[in-house]
């Protein structure tokens, strides 16, 4: 039997070896609704839905369709198992996913077969990928606040976006409210991850991230946040964006 690294090549610009064996160690759960992903189950519906709606008005195509996102090219950065991945194969776009943990895409691949789905999973980084690759939509969710330079990441993510194309980014906003909500009450109390899987000083402000898409060109278009109603254990839409928040940008056509 021969030795698999876990990881892609831990040189790469942006990558921390500390956050990919952390999320390494909870490649085995992706899938399972109930247990340490769940909260990112529970979240993943909105997600979806933002991410086809924003790509749907840009691309002009019907978002009720079921091949709405039918000949586009899509990559999903820090990919983890593919529950984003999975869901928009299904709506026609060409996935490819990539992950510097080998056991993260070790699961994706895995559960990708069982449905029967073809998808492009790379046990590499980034900055690794070939230059010359060029994607519509580039996602990169809950991704940033676990790189070393959020400016280089975002950088090579923008390089790779095509020209009039698409990149959507999740992440943590950086305030008291976020270190409240998302470190003591997700990680300490209500315990939905692993304490240690965030740390707030990594987290990246609305306007940091607008400065950092400016400075590659990218205009942001649309944001929104994402907040939890615990009597109802529903997250939706707001323009609340003190802790989680997406962003859509796009890149001047060519």
């Amino acid at each position: 039997m021969s030795m698999q690294s876990n990881s892609a090549d831990a040189s790469s610009a942006t990558v921390d070896p500390a956050e990919i064996a952390k999320f390494s160690r909870l490649s085995a759960q992706w899938w399972d609704p109930t247990g340490k992903m769940a909260p990112l189950h529970k979240i993943n519906p909105l997600r979806l839905s933002f991410i086809r709606d924003a790509a749907c008005r840009k691309f002009e195509r019907n978002a009720k369709s079921l091949n709405c996102l039918s000949g586009l090219r899509m990559i999903d950065i820090g990919c983890g198992a593919g529950l984003l991945c999975e869901p928009f194969t299904r709506l026609g776009a060409q996935l490819i996913g990539v992950d510097p943990s080998a056991t993260n895409i070790a699961a994706a691949k895995l559960h990708a077969e069982k449905s029967q789905l073809l998808i492009d999973y790379r046990c590499t980084t980034v900055e690794q990928m070939d230059p010359r690759e060029r994607f519509d939509i580039v996602l990169a969710m809950e991704v940033i606040e676990h790189v070393t330079d959020v400016g280089a990441f975002l950088a090579r993510c923008a390089a790779i976006t095509k020209p009039g194309g698409l990149m959507v980014v999740a992440t943590l906003n950086r305030n008291w409210k976020s270190f409240a909500l998302a470190i003591v009450g997700a990680e300490y109390v209500m315990r939905w991850l692993p304490r240690g899987t965030h740390q707030w000083d990594k987290f990246v402000t609305p306007d940091e991230l607008a400065k950092h898409l400016h400075n590659n060109k990218l205009a942001v278009t649309e944001q929104a946040g994402l907040v939890y109603n615990p009597l109802a254990d529903k997250w939706s839409l707001s323009a609340d964006m003190d802790v989680n928040y997406m962003v859509v940008a796009e890149t001047a056509a060519g």
